[in-house]
C-alpha cells in the first residue's frame, strides 16, 4: 500500500506542474522555451531556500523528475563543487552533476533519431 502512495504523490505532483505549465502556455504570451527556463530557475531558487530537498522526498519522482528537479540538481552540483574546489566550483559543478542525465538524454535522442524517419509537416 506504500508503494500505492508514493506513485500516487509522484503522479499528482508532477500533473499539478505540468498543469501549471499549460496554464502559462494558454493563459500568456510566454513561449514553451521561457516557461521551460523558468521551472529550471524556480528549481534553483528551491533548492537555495532548502525547500526543495523536504519537497522532493514527500513527492518523489514527481518532484524530481520535471525540470524543476534539473534546476536543483544544478544548483546543489554547483554547491558542492565550489565547496570542494572553491570558485572554479561555480563554472564546472552544475556540468558535472548533470552529466549522467543530459548523456542519457543524447543517447536516447540518438536512438530515436535513427530508428524513426522524420518526416516535414504540412
Amino acid at each position: 500500500m506504500d508503494i500505492f502512495i508514493s506513485l500516487l504523490k509522484a503522479f499528482l505532483v508532477g500533473g499539478v506542474l505540468c498543469l501549471i505549465g499549460q496554464l502559462l502556455i494558454d493563459l500568456t504570451r510566454l513561449t514553451p522555451a521561457r516557461i521551460l527556463t523558468i521551472y529550471v530557475v524556480v528549481g534553483v531558487i528551491l533548492g537555495a531556500v532548502g525547500v526543495d530537498e523536504p519537497f522532493a522526498q514527500w513527492a518523489g519522482a514527481g518532484a524530481t523528475v520535471p525540470l524543476t528537479g534539473f534546476g536543483n540538481l544544478l544548483a546543489k552540483g554547483v554547491r558542492e563543487a565550489v565547496a570542494e574546489r572553491g570558485v572554479i566550483g561555480a563554472f564546472t559543478g552544475g556540468f558535472t552533476a548533470a552529466a549522467g542525465g543530459i548523456s542519457a538524454a543524447i543517447v536516447f535522442g540518438l536512438l530515436a533519431a535513427l530508428v524513426f524517419k522524420s518526416k516535414e509537416k504540412f
